[in-house]
């Protein structure tokens, strides 16, 4: 039996021999396929979002496929291809056929110019500098109404050009200059992002924060006198809801109506200097979806309050305008209250340097669309108008906070101008001070407008996304809000409510790309034959050394057959 063991010890060792060449063949084997990423991209993903049950926007998330630079030419597969389209380059028309037609694509990835990132804190320039931002801007509003409306069944994504990603992409470039798309047989580099599916969002809230600096009334009872509303939507909306700041829609409002607040809560501290107006300061949510926040926080107030609200001023996008601003009104110009609210803006801006225009659109209540945020108000008999810069109404879920509003095309100076004519008409009006060559908010006075105040803000505002059912009830961001109200405010609180279900949306905004470098499967086959070749030369020396030639031979030699003979 010893003698046995000691026969079989050999083979034993060469199997073991055997089996550790075998692991680290397959190790290399795996190794062919399988290296580190050449680089790592932030990439955010183009929203998926239904309105009634209609599917919009990108319908997948997970990415893993060869990468190309172009659409190629007609004919071509790219169902296992993401396309990397630099927006500079963007033949719009091109990807309106592929979006259109249903063509199948691996997916697309869209590199945006890095003056568009909220990490660029440039100004606006002059000369072809500026010209260059204008037709960036008019190309990114063309491709986001394009993407936001259309229902695309594989991953788009947004990325900000950098020296990695352009690099990968003059290469990608180079392999694609022959006409064939990256593929397992060709090589080049893939694109692999592991994002879960994207799931629905259960009852997405939205949250309206408001704050009273209450009149004075000899009696003591500020219930009885008559409201003020200035009010302001806070989120945004846009085809990345990850890149989605709205620095003028709807930032600017939103600085706007803390810098007034600020500015008369001074006034309002004082006894001697209060108004014997309520001003009511409302941050409202569900701004892109028909102003469902403004609907409901409105539809919360009781009807005492409602009839006390004297009239209401919204503020919308008033950060981007050169010298014209726009009063848009439901009820005609004729009307006593919005000829009053017109001439005494009208006056403070030709002071200023302004000048404001008048736009009447009337309501159509059995629409459900809702243009303007003062149409809220409007629907329920209140006085109100919109401050914007925008000269007609917007369409649906447009100019909310897209790709192109940050930092960059918003002024500064701009805001400090509009806070200086809402805060100077409203304070005339409530001091009776109409028609008056005065300033209460002067330059260089304890009541002017403070830029850092406003700059701060704004800069807040540009580097934070706000698309509301993104957005927990408890986020920092409105608790941020709500604890400014609180600085310039009193009885300060907050109404929370659940986006109205016509729309749902679906989580998976954002991801990190692993961008990595493969060879062809041509070279993967012949570097398994270059290796194989190898351990087999080195398996057999290494048996030949140790055991002799006929151990080696007895490896691959038939073993004889062993009959059993029956008892």
């Amino acid at each position: 039996m010893a003698t046995t063991t000691q026969r079989k010890s050999p083979q034993r060792d060469v199997l073991d021999s055997l089996s550790s060449i075998i692991a680290l063949f397959f190790i290399l084997f795996a190794c062919v396929e399988l290296c580190d990423a050449a680089t790592v991209v932030d990439v955010y993903r183009l929203i998926q979002y239904d309105i009634a049950g209609v599917p919009f926007g990108s319908r997948l998330a997970s990415l893993n496929h060869h990468a190309g630079s172009s659409l190629f030419a007609p004919g071509t597969d790219l169902s296992r291809t993401v396309v990397i389209i630099p927006v500079r380059e963007m033949n719009l028309t091109l990807i309106r056929e592929y979006i259109g037609q249903k063509k199948p694509l691996g997916g697309i990835l869209f590199l945006l110019p890095r003056m568009f990132s909220s990490d660029n804190k440039d100004s606006v320039g002059e000369g072809d500098h500026t010209a260059v931002k204008e037709l960036m801007k008019n190309i990114l509003v063309e491709l986001e109404r394009l993407l936001v409306h259309a229902n695309i069944r594989y991953p788009v994504y947004f990325a900000y050009e950098d020296d990695n990603i352009n690099a990968v992409l003059a290469d990608v470039k180079r392999n694609d200059a022959t006409g064939q798309p990256a593929t397992a047989t060709t090589g080049g580099y893939k694109f692999v992002a592991m994002a879960p599916e994207p799931k629905k969002l259960a009852s997405p809230s939205i949250t309206n924060i408001q704050g009273w600096l209450p009149g004075l009334r000899a009696d003591g009872d500020s219930n009885q006198l008559p409201t003020i509303a200035i009010v302001a939507s806070y989120d945004t909306f846009g085809a990345a809801p990850a890149l989605s700041v709205g620095s003028d829609s709807n930032g600017s409002g939103v600085v706007a109506l803390l810098e007034i607040a600020r500015l008369f809560s001074h006034l309002y501290s004082d006894p001697k200097t209060r108004g014997r107006y309520n001003l009511l300061f409302g941050l409202t949510s569900g701004g892109p979806y028909n102003y469902n926040g403004t609907h409901k926080w409105l539809r919360s107030f009781d009807q005492r309050l409602r009839e006390s609200i004297d009239y209401a001023i919204c503020l919308n996008s008033i950060g981007s305008w050169d010298n014209d601003l726009y009063i848009h009104v439901s009820k005609p110009p004729e009307n006593a209250y919005i000829k009053q609210i017109f001439e005494g803006f009208s006056k403070v801006a030709e002071e200023v340097g302004l000048n404001v225009g008048l736009k009447h659109k009337k309501i159509n209540i059995s629409n459900p669309r809702v243009a303007w945020e003062h149409e809220q108000f409007s629907r329920l008999r209140v006085t109100a108008a919109t401050l914007s810069g925008l000269p007609v109404a917007p369409e649906l879920l447009e100019s909310t906070g897209g790709l192109f509003d940050n930092r960059q095309y918003v002024s500064e100076a701009a805001i400090t101008r509009s806070v200086k004519l809402v805060a100077e008409s409203l304070g005339r009006h409530i001091y009776g001070q109409q028609g008056k060559n005065i300033n209460i908010f002067a330059d260089n006075s304890s009541l002017s407008v403070n830029p850092y105040y406003i700059k701060s803000w704004l800069d807040l505002l540009s580097v934070t996304p706000r698309v509301a059912p993104f957005l927990s009830k408890n986020d920092p961001f409105i608790m941020a809000l709500k604890k400014e109200l609180e600085d310039h405010t009193v009885e300060v609180s907050m109404q929370h409510e659940v986006l109205d279900g016509m729309f749902t949306f679906y989580d998976s905004t954002s991801a990190s790309l692993h961008i990595y470098q493969v060879a062809s499967v041509t070279f993967d086959l012949l570097l398994l034959l270059v290796l194989g070749s190898y351990l087999i030369i080195l398996f057999s020396f290494l048996v030949i050394t140790t055991r002799g030639l006929d151990d080696l031979i007895s490896l691959f030699r038939r073993p004889p057959s062993r009959k059993v003979k029956a008892a």
